[in-house]
Formats: structure tokens, sequence, C-alpha cells
């Protein structure tokens, strides 16, 4: 079980302030959507989150199993989808999912052809993926992620470049393989969080 507790944070760079004051808790089970208008910070909060940027005042607290985790293990419990996230290229499919299985377990002891199988990309499994079109990468990271035991999904516009299959098909993944986890989603697009059960907005926290 994980906790996230988020007391009075707040994020500037340089003399603008991104968010203030912001306050939150979350459990194991529950999922988050982080909305707002472009710019208003959602992805400056979720890498807060993830812990790839500092605040700069306020506190952030991971507790696993009711013990409290240090900054430099968070990394252990969540997996990341973001359009700014690069996967290896020059790797065919099998390899780049062969590559991110080295660090982190699979879910359900998925196998690397049964995580393939739930892409839905058989046909190109040692195809490199460099040669991807944008909507295949997108599915390559939101399977990384979702599929990756962790009890942490932060996944920041999770349906840019799916068509409506993809779409379809994002929201069945969700389903079927977040259930008991935390899941935090930044996006203002509702197709992409109608599964969630709380939502923030930016704009309140500035």
């Amino acid at each position: 079980m994980l906790k996230i507790q988020v007391q009075e944070a707040s994020k500037r760079f340089q003399y603008e302030w991104i968010f203030k004051n912001l306050s939150l808790e979350l459990n194991s089970g529950d999922s988050l959507a982080i909305t707002g208008s472009n710019g208003s910070g959602k992805s400056t909060l979720l890498k807060c989150i993830s812990g790839a940027v500092p605040l700069s005042t306020g506190k952030l607290s991971y507790f696993l199993n009711e013990k409290p985790l240090a900054e430099s293990e968070w990394y252990t419990a969540l997996a990341l989808a973001t359009p700014y996230m690069e996967l290896p290229e020059e790797f065919t499919l099998r390899e780049a999912i062969e590559f991110h299985f080295k660090f982190k377990k699979p879910h359900l002891n998925l196998s690397p052809k049964e995580i393939i199988e739930i892409l839905y990309l058989e046909t190109h499994q040692n195809k490199p993926v460099s040669q991807f079109s944008s909507g295949m990468k997108q599915r390559v990271k939101l399977g990384l992620a979702v599929l990756s035991e962790v009890p942490l999904v932060l996944l920041d516009e999770p349906t840019s470049n799916l068509d409506k299959k993809g779409i379809q098909w994002y929201l069945s993944l969700i389903q079927t393989y977040t259930k008991n986890r935390l899941v935090i989603v930044c996006s203002n697009e509702p197709r992409e969080y109608e599964f969630c059960s709380q939502k923030l907005g930016m704009e309140d926290f500035k």
C-alpha cells in the first residue's frame, strides 16, 4: 500500500509561481486527474510528485506499507508515461520491453510475449522503435508504465497521438491493470480521466 502526502507545496521558476499552497493525500486505489489549461503547471506538479523536480517550499512524502520511503527510493515505487519521455529508438520492440523490465518487475508476471499481445503489436516485435508511428510509440509508453509492478502510475496526456481505437484500448488497459493502485493523470481532455475518482484543478492553486 502506498500513501503520498503533499503538504503546503509550492513551486516557482525564477519569479513565477507555478502553484502555491497545495495540500493533498492520496492512497493506493485512488485515481486523481490533474486538470488545467496548457501552461498551468500540470506537468510540473507531476514531475514534483515523481521526485524529478524539487518543490520550492512545502513537503512531499511517500509511505510504503506505512513506512516512510526515502526520496532517493521514490523511483522504485512508480512508473511514468509522458510526451517528453523518449523510448530507446535503436531497440526493436522486444528489446525495448526486455530492457525496461531489467529495472521493473512486470505486473502479474507477464512475459514479453504477453505484453506485446496486450499492446497489439505482435507483427512489429522485431521492428526498430524508430520506425514506429507516433501512436504505436504511445501505446508502448503506456504499456510499459501500466504493466510495471509498481504501486504508482503517473500519466501525462496519455491519449496524445492515439486514434479512436487506441483511446478505447487505453481505457481498457487502465480498467484491467490498475486495480488497487494509485493512478495520477495530467490532462485537459475528459476522455483521458473519465475513470478518476478525484480531480484537482491547477487554477485553484495560483
